[in-house]
């Protein structure tokens, strides 16, 4: 399969839009590791109308005038990385939950490491927003995007890192 992307600047640094005829396949960060989110072939597609308003609604995001994304998803993974990633699409804006959280949001309760692993591997970052995902205990963990990353994310949801 081949996939369409451009890259776009934001407050968190440059990011790099990938998107199916389906819908938003990712939201890559400057310096991803490839790994993280494998994908085939991709092709510069300024024009994408998917990327096009992508684009538009993350802009109004980090303007602090979007508290929701409406956008065609279309998340690659398997079934329980799809479940984890659906879970964080529940979170509100401003709102922050604990891996444990989403464990026992997706059905299997005991599987808080599972659900971190796959928190880590979701390719929709912002809009499927793994940055409000925290530790148990209040702090902020591992992020694809960076820990400064992650703490301006909440900063801009009103959310203090804490201390």
């Amino acid at each position: 399969m081949t996939y369409v992307f451009k890259t776009t600047e934001s407050p968190v640094g440059r990011l790099t839009l990938v998107a199916s005829d389906a819908g938003l396949t990712a939201i890559l960060w400057e310096n991803d590791d490839p790994k993280r989110v494998p994908l085939g072939a991709l092709v510069k597609d300024d024009a994408h109308p998917i990327l096009i308003e992508a684009e538009r609604q993350l802009g109004d995001y980090f303007a602090g005038t979007r508290r929701t994304f409406d956008l065609p998803l279309d998340f690659r993974g398997t079934d329980f990385q799809k479940d984890v990633w659906t879970a964080l699409l529940a979170i509100p804006f401003g709102e922050t939950r604990s891996y444990a959280e989403i464990a026992r949001a997706v059905g299997r309760p005991t599987a808080v490491r599972a659900v971190g692993a796959a928190n880590g591997r979701n390719p929709i970052s912002i809009v499927a927003p793994c940055h409000r995902v925290i530790g148990s205990n209040g702090a902020l963990t591992g992020f694809a995007g960076g820990l400064k990353a992650k703490e301006l994310l909440l900063g801009l949801e009103g959310r203090q890192a804490p201390a």
